[in-house]
């Protein structure tokens, strides 16, 4: 299966170092399109093929990423679509606010025809191959839409969802990862001013929130569960817990994530 990505910033070049990680991928069957050189001479040293031509990409792939920024998606994609083989080919967008209706519009060729299609959202521990991944299918059969839920699986968890849910689910992971870093950041400037150092309170603090999120995954529980178990009466976490709340710790936490709509 070839992919080419079409944009290596941030999202497209994480996208392009975590599928190079996939064994069931790899370098090999990649090709990154971008105007600046600078940022293939990076991925051409990953052996992955690199190219300033997005229709040369857009040609040679059987799955064509464009991941740019949303006011360049337009002329991004119509530039493509005369090169693209609609029976053949999948297309997927990751453009932050980019609508099914949008890439119709723009993909139409006049004869009512479209190629398969998806947008999808991920974020940047892509790279690393620990995303979550929403997509939502545009106009694709339950077969391809496996194979593309099944390729961002490969790079962490995926959800195949409706695009009215698409904006909630930016702000809740997308957007999500740097909150929960902010959370990393207050933890660790905490846990210097506990008595660390900067490197031993960051260590703590990451192995922490590892270690909370890989009990929520191997049991299934609900938070409260987990935090009942270490909240004694009168012991320091309750008292640490409720000196959050007032200070609106949850609520800011949601008035953020509703802020990102």
């Amino acid at each position: 299966m070839k992919i080419s990505i079409i944009g290596a910033g941030a999202m497209g070049g994480a996208i392009a170092e975590g599928l190079a990680k996939c064994n069931a991928i790899g370098p090999d069957c990649l090709t990154v399109a971008d105007p600046d050189k600078n940022r293939l001479k990076h991925f051409a040293a990953l052996d992955i093929f690199a190219t300033q031509d997005n229709r040369t990409a857009a040609k040679i792939a059987d799955i064509v990423m464009v991941v740019v920024k949303p006011w360049l998606a337009e002329q991004v994609i119509k530039d493509i679509k005369t090169v693209l083989d609609y029976n053949k080919q999948t297309l997927i967008t990751v453009c932050a606010g980019l609508s099914a209706d949008n890439l119709k519009k723009w993909l139409d060729k006049g004869n009512n025809t479209l190629p398969q299609s998806f947008l999808v959202i991920p974020n940047i521990a892509i790279a690393v191959l620990s995303s979550m991944t929403f997509i939502v299918p545009v106009n694709a059969t339950l077969e391809r839409t496996r194979l593309v839920a099944d390729l961002f699986n490969m790079t962490g968890s995926s959800l195949v969802t409706e695009e009215r849910l698409l904006s909630a689910g930016t702000t809740l992971a997308s957007c999500g990862i740097a909150y929960a870093m902010r959370y990393v950041r207050a933890s660790t400037e905490g846990g210097i001013e506990l008595g660390f150092n900067a490197a031993d309170a960051r260590n703590i603090v990451l192995q922490t929130v590892k270690g909370a999120v890989d009990l929520l995954l191997s049991n299934g529980n609900h938070p409260e569960t987990e935090i009942d178990k270490v909240t004694t009466p009168g012991g320091l976490t309750i008292k640490g817990l409720n000196e959050m709340e007032h200070a609106g710790f949850t609520s800011a936490v949601i008035r953020g994530l509703k802020a990102g709509m």
